[in-house]
């Protein structure tokens, strides 16, 4: 199993906005092969922003890579840029391999 994730620091004021863009998207996951679930967590809020986590899991990280390269995660990612003035600069990646689950 595989865990992606995105750090996502959103400019104080913003945080209702980015809710509604990642609530009302088409994820283009559904369907996907590999893909599991999808999560989006609040973090703590800092004096200039708050911290969001994005966080999926994917059978492998081989279907994870396969899904970055497929027209899916193109369409999904296409008005990516359309929320920047939201971000204290660029979503932060980190991925895993699960060694062991609960």
């Amino acid at each position: 199993m595989y865990i992606a994730m995105n750090r996502f620091q959103v400019a104080k004021g913003s945080e209702e906005a980015f809710e509604t863009v990642w609530r009302d998207r088409d994820s283009h996951l559904e369907g996907t092969p590999g893909f599991l679930e999808f999560t989006m967590l609040r973090g703590p809020a800092a004096a200039d922003h708050t911290l969001y986590i994005s966080k999926s899991r994917w059978a492998s990280e081989r279907a994870f890579r396969d899904w970055t390269t497929s027209e899916s995660f193109r369409l999904a990612h296409k008005d990516a840029g359309s929320a920047k003035h939201m971000y204290l600069g660029p979503p932060i990646f980190e991925g895993f391999n699960v060694l062991e689950g609960i």
